[in-house]
């Protein structure tokens, strides 16, 4: 199965209200933003999506208002993962129509070995005929997936690409170098994107795209077409506000500048907090600056 998901893909995130509801309008109008903005293919209920503090049926009621609004025009994956094989190969067997991909962590908190992600995600493989992307994210999962892991995966026809959060750049470039065939590498760090795809990866999986999917998608087609000066120049407009968003845990500081576009209010579900007022108010000023 060949690789379908490369360039931007924008790991979406979840508008609230100030009663934490989900904001569909809000959902609506950021998925607007992201066709207009030249995004090639769109994450539902990621991390950066907090997925964690939605339900089931919250996740399928964003899900089908992302394929309702986005109406064909670009890709939809899906996440869906977990530390409990069996359970999320059941949740893969409901994924409704309209999904063209699934995203799936490496299992958290029980830190399989090596062989024993290995195991997840051939079962996982055997759940459903759509392609799956493996997503590596050590900081997040406290385990890592080795090279040696993903290389093995690859092997496997539905598992098409890696998300790679690891940060490392010699892990992913190892990988990189010895993938066969059109097993996809997709850059899970926004900050590391140009280098990662200036040195083979195929694009990324992106949070800061939410916010400038305009800058951001020029910055990945340049490097994707070896316009490293154009790519460069967007690299580092974007390198500051990127570090920004981080800085805080994640998606609080991209919702402040998802405000400030007027595309949604920064609320967030308990347990993730407000960004401060110091760092609001520095997003804020950068954001301005780059919309300017």
């Amino acid at each position: 199965m060949t690789n379908p998901f490369t360039g931007v893909g924008v790991a979406l995130v979840t508008p609230f209200d100030a009663q934490g509801a989900i904001d569909f309008n809000a959902l609506k109008s950021l998925v607007q933003l992201q066709i207009a903005g030249g995004t090639d293919f769109l994450v539902v209920q990621g991390t950066t999506g907090e997925s964690p503090t939605l339900s089931q049926e919250e996740k399928f009621q964003v899900l089908n208002t992302v394929i309702q609004e986005n109406n064909g025009r670009l890709k939809i994956v899906y996440g869906v993962g977990g530390n409990n094989t069996l359970a999320v190969g059941e949740n893969l067997k409901q994924v409704p129509e309209g999904v063209d991909g699934i995203l799936s962590v490496s299992p958290y908190y029980n830190k399989p070995t090596q062989a024993g992600i290995v195991k997840h995600f051939e079962y996982l493989a055997t759940c459903t005929d759509l392609p799956i992307i493996l997503y590596n994210v050590p900081g997040r999962t406290g385990s890592n997936m080795s090279p040696e892991t993903s290389l093995e995966l690859s092997k496997i026809e539905n598992i098409v690409a890696v998300k790679e959060a690891s940060g490392n750049m010699e892990q992913i470039m190892e990988v990189i170098r010895q993938r066969s065939g059109e097993f996809g590498v997709l850059s899970g760090d926004d900050n590391l994107t140009m280098p990662l795809i200036a040195a083979g990866a195929d694009g990324v999986i992106s949070v800061v795209a939410n916010a400038f999917p305009e800058l951001f998608s020029t910055m990945v087609h340049a490097a994707m077409e070896d316009d490293l000066m154009t790519a460069r120049k967007a690299h580092y407009e974007l390198f500051a506000i990127t570090k920004m968003f981080f800085e805080e845990g994640n998606p609080g500081g991209v919702k402040i500048a998802l405000a400030q576009r007027g595309i949604m209010e920064p609320f967030m579900r308990m347990p993730l907090h407000p960004v401060s007022d110091n760092l609001a108010a520095r997003i804020q000023k950068e954001t301005k600056r780059i919309l300017k």
